[in-house]
């Protein structure tokens, strides 16, 4: 049973349209099963010209002319109360029990306050009824509505207990903002595939997934072509305190781009939950790649020297002198050691790089920035500064990846999702709720993996799974390796780039990692009971295996030989471009055929 709260002007204009035919003639026999008052009593009269509704328009308004200028702007409360197309067909004297209840919770007429706002129930269908009601009380009392559609929630699970009706998901907070009624037309109108709230909801997850930084994050927004908007401190000067985003020719009747708040797009994207993805319960910085929490056993030697690469060259992108690049690089949680001059022991004339030990003891690898690139030597960065009048601008993918590069990527994106639904399994048998921090972080790895592949299924997994990921009311869960392993999952491949670059096998076993994550996550949320996101979860990995479905095949078990494989080459079925197994030019092996198992090349670091 779902009830649906609106808020209106006029009380006379809904009594015509609840006692109508109806857009398609859907209304029959309309009555009132309940209300303030006898329903008989409350029935309008039919006269000559039809029904009069004067006497029931005076009696519901009659309190507003209490309160005067206290009035709510729009005082006409408005429930749609629905049943489920498979409950039984309720009678009148059960749909008055539901209306009365939500009444009583909402606290907008409860049970014995004879004072209450006025309110009627009609019915004029066989699975709804409408409850309208004046926001006045007749003691001259203004009524609060705040979280009223929350209360309604609560009583239409009670209703559902009471007369065995099927079973809905409480109100957690863990939905998502639909686009409303205009978004959807106007999208329709201009020809958009989705509205504009949710194409932007989908741009900043994925710039929020990707990102090291606020700064990085604020970044990748603009580098998709989104309008950036942001709130600054009223009391501090220079601090930003939140954000705001539009998309370019989303325009209202004056021409001024149409503005959608993070919170107004999902309760996780406010700028205050986005931080706690940067930053450790202390306040400090995250490191970005810090292997602390994976144990280094996800990031080979190859990624960590691409890794280091990127954020060196995102510092010299934002900096103009060499205190400010060294700043920046110890601001990304990087170890810096800088070369001084042995004529001039006060100049700087190099650097090293390396990241944090991930044990005690263990020996650091440090890496100067010649060896990065030639272009991030010091000198090199030192004459570009100083030729340079305007500051460069930042980029967020670079395409000097090498294809071995970018299957080092790949491999340790996906080894670190196989790691996460490891632990996410091992949580299955101890503590299911310790799993929040990974659920939250898939999400991470499924709007990035989306966008870098361009696969359509994966687009819609990612948005299907967006409920499953959220802890109920909003909370930010702890930080967990589980967690630390998806969203490393993620920035690697926002790194990777986009997929013309890629011809690799990996990325197919990757979604395979994918859709087993999936599952797990799915068993996870119904351990936890709570069944909307179980089923978001379950629905999401539906979505992966319909290229499969497409293919003709049938679901392939995990412990065959040939499962993986199997499973990644029907998955990659509705990719953009063709995706092939990778051999390097030193090798005659021939291609695989249809019957052959594709082989993984092992190469040298």
């Amino acid at each position: 049973m779902i009830g649906k709260v609106l808020r209106g002007v006029r009380v006379q204009g809904l009594l015509r349209y609840l006692y109508g035919p109806g857009a398609n003639g859907e209304h029959h026999d309309p009555h009132i099963v309940a209300g303030f008052d006898v329903p008989a009593d409350l029935e309008p009269v039919v006269g000559p010209g039809g029904r009069d509704f004067r006497r029931l328009d005076g009696l519901l308004t009659q309190p507003l002319s209490v309160l005067g200028e206290r009035n709510y702007r729009k005082p006409v409360w408005h429930c749609a109360v629905r049943a489920a197309p498979e409950d039984p067909i309720l009678t009148d004297a059960q749909w008055a029990r539901v209306a009365a209840e939500i009444m009583h919770r909402t606290g907008l007429a409860p049970d014995g306050d004879v004072d209450a706002v006025r309110w009627i129930a009609v019915r004029h269908a066989d699975d709804h009824v409408h409850i309208v009601a004046t926001l006045a009380r007749s003691d001259g009392i203004r009524p609060e509505v705040w979280n009223d559609g929350y209360r309604v929630r609560d009583a239409c699970r009670a209703m559902e207990d009471r007369f065995g009706l099927r079973s809905t998901a409480p109100a957690d907070r863990t939905a998502a903002r639909r686009p409303k009624r205009g978004e959807t037309e106007k999208a329709a109108r201009r020809g958009q595939e989705l509205p504009s709230r949710t194409l932007l909801s989908r741009t900043v997850q994925t710039a929020a997934a990707g990102a090291r930084s606020e700064e990085e994050f604020f970044d990748r927004l603009k580098a998709e072509g989104v309008l950036v908007r942001q709130r600054f401190s009223q009391r501090t000067a220079g601090q930003v305190t939140g954000y705001a985003v539009a998309l370019a020719g989303d325009v209202n009747a004056e021409g001024e781009p149409i503005w959608y708040g993070g919170g107004k797009l999902a309760a996780d994207l406010t700028l205050p939950r986005l931080r706690r993805r940067w930053t450790s319960a202390d306040g400090s910085v995250r490191a970005p790649f810090a292997a602390g929490p994976l144990d280094g056993r996800h990031l080979s030697a190859r990624t960590k020297r691409v890794l280091l690469r990127t954020t060196v060259r995102r510092a010299a992108d934002k900096s103009r002198t060499t205190a400010e690049f060294l700043q920046r690089l110890q601001d990304d949680s990087l170890l810096v050691k800088p070369r001084y001059s042995q004529l001039d022991p006060g100049q700087i004339t190099g650097y090293a790089v390396a990241f944090p030990a991930e044990r005690h003891g263990e020996e650091l690898a440090w890496i100067p920035g010649s060896r990065l690139a030639a272009d991030l030597a010091l000198s090199r960065l030192q004459q570009r500064w100083a030729t340079t009048t305007v500051r460069h601008e930042p980029t967020i993918e670079h395409h000097e990846l090498t294809p071995e590069e970018r299957q080092g990527l790949y491999d340790d994106a996906t080894r670190a999702a196989a790691h996460a639904t490891a632990e996410i399994r091992r949580y299955l048998a101890t503590n299911p709720y310790a799993a929040q921090d990974a659920c939250w972080a898939a999400s991470d790895a499924l709007h990035v993996a989306a966008q870098a592949t361009g696969n359509r299924h994966l687009y819609r997994a990612a948005n299907v799974y967006d409920r499953a990921a959220r802890a109920p009311y909003g909370r930010i869960p702890r930080p967990t390796p589980a967690g630390d392993a998806l969203r490393t999952t993620a920035r690697l491949l926002a790194i990777a780039g986009s997929v013309r670059n890629r011809t690799t096998v990996t990325s197919m076993l990757l979604v395979a990692n994918l859709i087993t994550l999936l599952d797990t996550i799915a068993e996870l949320r119904f351990l936890q009971q709570r069944q909307a996101q179980a089923d978001a979860a379950r629905k999401a990995a539906a979505q992966l295996r319909q290229a499969r479905g497409s293919a003709g095949e049938s679901h392939p078990r995990h412990d065959e030989p040939a499962a993986v494989s199997s499973q990644a080459r029907l998955a990659m079925a509705g990719f953009p471009m063709p995706w092939a197994p990778m051999h390097p030019a030193s090798t005659s092996r021939p291609a695989p055929t249809g019957s052959e198992r594709p082989v993984r090349v092992r190469r040298r670091h």
